[in-house]
């Protein structure tokens, strides 16, 4: 009876243990005991998960096989029936599942690298993804990397989305960092890196709240804000303080267009003139001031209400199309927001969404609208898109010039932060008749 007790009372405190350690030092635990149990339950279900998921392939091999053959003679007959031995090679059909390599443990699940099948392609296990992750109990499993003959996938716990606690500001110049990805590392938007962003979203989505995150994110930098709010300014008149120029109405927005291709026409005349290629390559006492320009409702600015428009549309487009071929090299950057982006609006917006190298796209109302966002990068990155449920704000895919993407989530900014930035770092705001000579000037409302 005292030994019992002994082992129940050893038993327990082990169980307290475990849960205090898990309860106090989640990493930790992860590491020490959560991923080494997780790892053989992987090694031994693998070939099970894989023929469930249809990832196994047949192989034919050769076995030599001994096969009894009765043999009933005429002297035999009345006796035991006389059975001879025959060696026989036989073909059989043995499944095999890919090859799995080592487990390597992340902070949220782990990655496994496979050695592709005769006949498979990465294709193969994006669709049975979501069968691996229901197998194992997992948040999910996605296919990260892929070479030759090889594919790695990372496996998920849980979601690292569903709380993003962050800062916008990182003391870079042209860097914010506007939340986090789904595999637990910041999300950087570099404008150096990746000069223009197409943000689209239905609304209620977190689209206006990536447009806050940037603008608290870039108001303690030392560059120009520019706005265009077809919406009545309703949306950037809040942060007057802290833009150089804001545009409200259609011919506001031509005018400041014009703005802004004369000043990259400038940018290119100075870069000329010193044998420079970029911008960045300039003296640091010639190099202009770094320009970002914040486009909300974009299909406004393409939208016509009547041929008496047709004219202005088509400036505008062409003007920012331009922008956006020239500005990179000349330190001009486009953040362009809409809720509805679709080809119906003209051939204007196909030709500037191919200069969006930036995409960031959260739960949307139509597949047109997703569909220009990602479709011409990766189809899987279409097929989250569609899958971000409405009830999820800020969540959204990003993708990058590289062609990669990622599930995303942007920190919540409230609109009185982003409107106190503006305020607290209005003494940084360049003077846009300064900043474009003698060029004409759209002021925003005071």
């Amino acid at each position: 009876m005292t030994d019992s007790l002994l082992v129940l009372g050893v038993l327990v405190a082990a169980a307290a243990g475990l849960w205090a350690w898990r309860r106090f030092h989640p990493v930790s635990f992860w590491y020490g005991v959560g991923f080494p149990a997780r790892a053989v339950l992987v090694y031994l279900t693998w070939h099970h998960v894989a023929s469930g998921c249809k990832l196994t392939r047949n192989r034919r091999r050769f076995r030599l096989t001994l096969d009894a053959i009765p043999v009933v003679g005429p002297a035999s007959r009345s006796a035991a029936t006389v059975v001879e031995h025959k060696r026989r090679v036989r073909r059989v059909d043995v499944e095999r599942s890919p090859r799995l390599g080592l487990l390597r443990p992340t902070r949220l699940g782990w990655r496994m690298r496979l050695r592709l099948r005769d006949g498979q392609v990465p294709a193969d296990y994006e669709k049975a993804a979501e069968g691996i992750a229901h197998a194992w109990r997992v948040h999910s499993v996605r296919v990260v990397d892929v070479r030759p003959g090889r594919v790695t996938l990372w496996a998920t716990m849980r979601d690292p989305l569903v709380e993003v606690v962050t800062e916008p500001e990182t003391g870079e110049l042209l860097t914010v960092r506007p939340g986090k990805l789904e595999n637990g590392r910041d999300w950087l938007i570099d404008f150096r890196a990746v000069p223009h962003w197409l943000n689209v979203g239905a609304t209620q989505s977190g689209k206006s709240n990536l447009a806050n995150a940037l603008l608290k994110g870039l108001a303690p930098q030392p560059v120009a804000l520019v706005g265009f709010d077809l919406k009545g300014g309703v949306e950037f008149t809040p942060y007057a303080p802290r833009l150089s120029a804001l545009a409200t109405t259609r011919k506001e927005s031509v005018d400041l267009l014009v703005d802004l291709v004369g000043e990259v026409e400038n940018r290119m005349a100075l870069c000329r003139e010193h044998g420079a290629r970029n911008v960045w390559t300039l003296p640091e006492d010639l190099r202009p001031v770094p320009v970002v320009v914040l486009v909300d409702e974009v299909a406004e600015l393409f939208l016509m209400a009547d041929k008496s428009e047709k004219e202005q549309v088509a400036k505008t487009a062409t003007a920012l199309l331009r922008v956006a071929q020239l500005g990179r090299a000349f330190a001009v950057y486009l953040v362009v927001c809409g809720q509805r982006v679709g080809s119906d609006l003209g051939p204007g917006v196909t030709a500037l969404r191919a200069q969006l190298s930036g995409r960031v796209c959260h739960h949307v109302n139509d597949p047109e609208t997703a569909n220009m966002a990602l479709g011409d990068l990766d189809p899987a990155a279409l097929d989250a898109t569609r899958a971000i449920p409405a009830e999820t704000p800020g969540v959204c895919i990003v993708a990058g010039q590289d062609g990669s993407w990622h599930r995303a989530r942007s920190v919540y900014v409230p609109e009185h932060e982003a409107e106190q930035a503006a305020r607290d770092f209005a003494h940084l705001t360049p003077d846009w008749e300064t900043l474009v000579g003698s060029i004409p000037v759209v002021r925003p409302a005071a």
